[in-house]
């Protein structure tokens, strides 16, 4: 698998910087973790794993440099008000929030505790940030371009499924994120002449109503927006998928990992990882306002094979040529 490569928006490489390992601060950081989903049987091998990795390669040692408390919302996002609050009676050195929409509750419970956004999607849009390049405030991090590759998701489905017509499109209406992505896909979607089924879902159970009914509907694929309650799901989304005879495809790789048809974007255990870079910043010194939100600027093409032979659809010899990675 190719590491994902990263820049700044003011264009330089974000390279892990060499003089990082060689001495770390004798304070022990008291990190705040925090991710929409649900608490993993094992954070050692989840996607979450990605931080705590990040740190290591920094030259960070757990329990001698830094301390991490994970909390997890469950996918019920009004959680984020209470962890905000246990954040600040923690005294946390540092929040990292694997959701974006979980930064505003961080920010008023803590307004002098630096954020690190693990993963966000239009951080200005949503008022986050003021800019990309400058965030200013105590917030910056890593942001997807969850926009710009929706229309190319759709593509792809096209290209397996010529003669798709009605397009599922699965999101979270608790997400605030979701509403802008929506948009995004609905111009997409027009200009190609495809309709949309909006399908929300917004708990386990209504995961399971929404991808069940499509079965009965006359729906050809689904497109999945990026969201925490969904990643901590993604095995049972893709069984269902399947189960419903509809090809589907997600931003992140570990949904293609986990049985979806394909994914277009990027690995979110990747977004975790690079996350550790601004931490490491901040704990040397840096103003979480002067370091610049990042954004990838390559994007992954996984293919499931096992997937396309359960649907019985035929992936186009040319995407097997540019995909990325082929799960057999």
């Amino acid at each position: 698998m190719r590491r994902r490569e990263f820049i700044t928006v003011l264009g330089g490489a974000a390279a892990w910087p060499v003089a990082a390992r060689a001495q770390q601060p004798a304070k022990v950081s008291r990190i705040g973790f925090v991710a929409g989903g649900a608490r993993p049987p094992s954070l050692e091998s989840s996607l979450y794993a990605g931080f705590a990795q990040g740190m290591r390669e920094l030259g960070y040692i757990e329990g001698k440099h830094f301390i991490i408390d994970y909390r997890f919302a469950e996918g019920q996002y009004e959680r984020f008000r209470a962890i905000a609050d246990e954040f600040a009676r923690l005294r946390v050195d540092i929040i990292v929030a694997g959701a974006s929409f979980a930064v505003p509750a961080m920010r008023e419970a803590n307004p002098s505790t630096p954020i690190v956004m693990g993963y966000s999607i239009d951080p200005v849009g949503q008022g986050l940030v003021a800019s990309l390049a400058r965030p200013g405030g105590n917030t910056t991090g890593l942001s997807s371009a969850q926009h710009e590759i929706v229309a190319k998701q759709m593509d792809l489905l096209l290209a397996t499924a010529p003669n798709l017509r009605r397009l599922a499109v699965f999101y979270n209406p608790a997400n605030s994120s979701h509403a802008s992505s929506f948009k995004t896909i609905e111009a997409a979607a027009q200009q190609a002449g495809i309709s949309l089924r909006p399908t929300p879902a917004s708990n386990q159970q209504e995961i399971e109503t929404a991808l069940e009914a499509l079965g009965d509907e006359r729906v050809g694929a689904v497109v999945g927006l990026a969201d925490a309650l969904f990643a901590t799901r993604r095995e049972r989304i893709a069984q269902l998928a399947i189960k419903a005879r509809l090809p589907s495809v997600f931003s992140a790789r570990e949904y293609a990992e986990a049985g979806a048809l394909m994914s277009y974007g990027d690995s979110l255990q990747e977004f975790y990882r690079r996350a550790a870079s601004f931490v490491d910043k901040i704990i040397k010194g840096a103003k979480p306002s002067d370091l610049p939100v990042e954004q990838p600027t390559l994007f992954k093409l996984v293919i499931n094979r096992r997937t396309a032979d359960a649907l019985g659809v035929t992936i186009p010899a040319q995407l097997y040529i540019f995909a990325d990675e082929v799960i057999e």
